[in-house]
Parts: structure tokens; C-alpha cells; sequence
């Protein structure tokens, strides 16, 4: 039996990288019955045990850690240099010089013999598919390993290797796409039919929910809880910096970029987006690296023109709210929902 059918409330709150998720909000939706996931991305081992730690502390209900598979894709390195020569004039107007673009592959090792080491409840990759041998161990542990798909028949393969649950993100989801590098964008509640039609694991999904009728919206499709990211923006427990929050709440659009970091993510699309996406070469992690320095330079300046503001597509419905509320609201916003269709479907006949 899946812990999602363990949950008061199928709310998931999304890994987000970079700042926004912390343990303070990871615990507090966990405790308020739904299931909150520490974004291991981009950070040591160290910090994530020093994470884990403070989750443990702060509730004992279970909680998820979020994993970066390495992009197995080449790098165009000339492209790479081409952008860095393009950016460089931006980055002397800030004063700042950009990052070296380095490769790597983000402690993946190092940090799965940590996670085996010091087991966790669930813990979900992105950017591709774990190995077998990774999935068995993990499980023999009493890990439960969830994959994030962004096509169908990955929800297959998925599926195969033996994982408890599949993450289906479709194309609103804001931040950046965890899937395989360049998969199609599918929208959420085609590819969660699609994927309900191949894989046989309890799906969870992703993408654009942020109120209860889009939760509805997703239980009603074959979902067996969603996971949500920028519902938790606004939320005090949150990580995010008032550059972030204040373009949540505003209603500017999104689009799907390479600019910021070389792997398309969605964001609200702003000054810098415009200006590079058709220039951004793919390649993860140097681009991110070269970059850093910048986005640095402009959350300091409070330049929402430069800085990446990662954001889904419904991000103007986002509210401030603790994490607890979200929970209890949207779940409760969906079972309205759910009921009033119901009502309605007794007249259909």
C-alpha cells in the first residue's frame, strides 16, 4: 500500500529548489496531513542532512526528499561560450562577472549512499529515470521511490522499474520541466489520461493546481493526490524572496525558457526571458553556473527584469496563506467541487 493512501489530504508540496522550499514548510503541510518533499537539488550533502534533520524535529509525520538525476545529454560547449560572451555585458553593468560553466553531477552518488545510509520515507527523482538497481535499493530500505515523467510512455517505463508512484507533470507547471531532456509538452490532464491508460501505479499530479476545483480537476482524472509548488509560494513558511512573491502575485504570463539555467523552466516571463531564450543554448548544469552571478546580482537589486521567478501557469491564484491553510483549503475546495458536480450530474439524466 502506497503512503498516499495514508494521507489526510492528497496534497503534495513540491521540491522547489533554490530557496523556496525549506524545512519549515516541508513539515508544516506534512503535519497538516498532506505530504511535504525537501528539494535536494543544487545543494551538498551536508545541507541536506542538516535538512532532513530539521524536518524530523519539527513533525514526525512522513515527508519526501526530491533527487536531480545528471542531464546525460552533451553540452555545446561553443554554445555555451557564444551565450557567456552574449550575458557578459549585463553582468558588468551589475558589477558582477559571470559564473565559470562547469559541469558535474550534482553529488548524485554521494547523495543516494546518503539517502540509503539515512533512509526517509519517499524520495522522488526529476531530470529522468533512476536505475533499478537504485529503485530495489531504495525500496529494500522501506523508501518508497516515486519518478516524475512528462510523456506517457515514460509512465511506463517508469512503472517497470518498479516504482510505487509516478509524478505526471504537465507543461503549466512552473520551475523546470522533470522529465528527459526536451520531452514533448504535454498538458496535465491529457497526460495523466494517458499515463492512467499505460502504468498501473498510483499517479500523482503536477502542473498548473493551485484552488480546489483544479484538485478536483486532477482526483477526478485518475490522480491519486497532486503535487503543488507555487500554491506554497506565498506562504510565510517559504523560502521564496519578495521578488518572487510579489511576481506570483501579480498576473504577468509565463513562458517555458532555457535562459536561466540551459534546461527549459517556467517562469513569469520578463525582460531577460525575452531577450535570450531564442540564444540559450541547451546545457545543464554550466548554464546555471555561468548565470548564478547575475540572477544573484538582480534578486539583490530587486530587478524583476533579470531575475528567474519561477512560477505555473495559474501562479495569479497563489494566495498568502500559511502552509497548513493551503492544505486544509484546497482539500476542502475540492471536495466542494467534487460535490458540485455531483449535483449537477443528478440532473443530467
Amino acid at each position: 500500500m502506497s503512503l498516499l493512501s495514508t494521507l489526510r489530504h492528497p496534497i503534495i508540496a513540491a521540491p522547489m529548489a533554490g530557496g523556496p522550499s525549506t524545512p519549515a514548510l516541508v513539515a508544516a503541510v506534512s503535519a497538516a496531513g498532506g505530504l511535504g518533499f525537501l528539494a535536494a537539488g543544487m545543494i551538498d550533502t551536508e545541507r541536506l542532512a542538516t535538512d532532513v534533520a530539521q524536518v524530523r524535529a519539527r513533525t514526525d509525520r512522513p515527508f519526501g526528499v526530491n533527487v536531480f538525476l545528471p542531464d546525460p545529454g552533451g553540452v555545446d560547449d561553443a554554445a555555451v561560450r557564444a551565450y557567456a560572451q552574449r550575458l557578459a555585458p549585463l553582468a558588468a553593468e551589475r558589477g558582477v562577472s559571470l559564473g565559470e560553466p562547469v559541469g558535474g553531477d550534482d553529488a548524485y552518488p554521494e547523495k543516494v549512499a546518503a539517502l540509503l545510509a539515512d533512509p526517509v520515507p519517499v524520495v522522488s527523482f526529476v531530470f529522468g529515470l533512476p536505475d533499478r538497481a537504485t529503485v530495489r535499493a531504495l525500496r529494500e530500505r522501506g523508501t518508497e521511490v516515486w519518478a516524475t515523467v512528462t510523456r506517457p510512455d515514460t509512465a511506463t517505463v517508469a512503472a517497470d522499474l518498479g516504482v510505487d508512484a509516478v509524478v505526471v507533470q504537465g507543461t503549466e507547471a512552473g520551475g523546470h520541466r522533470g522529465g528527459l531532456p526536451d520531452d514533448d509538452d504535454y498538458a496535465l490532464l491529457p497526460l495523466l489520461r494517458l499515463a492512467a491508460a499505460r502504468c498501473d501505479r498510483p499517479l500523482v499530479a503536477a502542473g498548473g493546481i493551485v484552488d480546489g476545483p483544479a484538485l478536483a480537476a486532477a482526483l477526478a482524472a485518475g490522480a491519486a493526490a497532486a503535487q503543488l509548488g507555487t500554491a506554497f509560494l506565498r506562504c510565510p513558511e517559504a523560502g521564496s524572496s519578495a521578488l518572487h512573491r510579489a511576481a506570483v502575485a501579480g498576473a504577468a504570463p509565463t513562458a517555458l525558457t532555457r535562459s536561466y539555467t540551459g534546461k527549459r523552466a517556467r517562469g513569469v516571463a520578463n525582460d531577460f526571458l525575452r531577450q535570450h531564450d531564442a540564444s540559450a543554448p541547451t546545457g545543464y548544469p554550466q548554464v546555471l553556473h555561468l548565470t548564478r552571478p547575475l540572477l544573484a546580482a538582480a534578486r539583490r537589486d530587486g530587478d524583476a527584469s533579470v531575475a528567474n521567478l519561477w512560477a505555473g501557469q495559474a501562479h495569479p491564484l497563489a494566495r498568502e496563506l500559511p502552509a497548513a491553510e493551503v492544505v486544509t483549503e484546497l482539500s476542502a475546495g475540492a471536495r466542494a467541487a467534487l460535490a458540485a458536480v455531483v449535483e449537477r450530474s443528478a440532473r443530467w439524466g
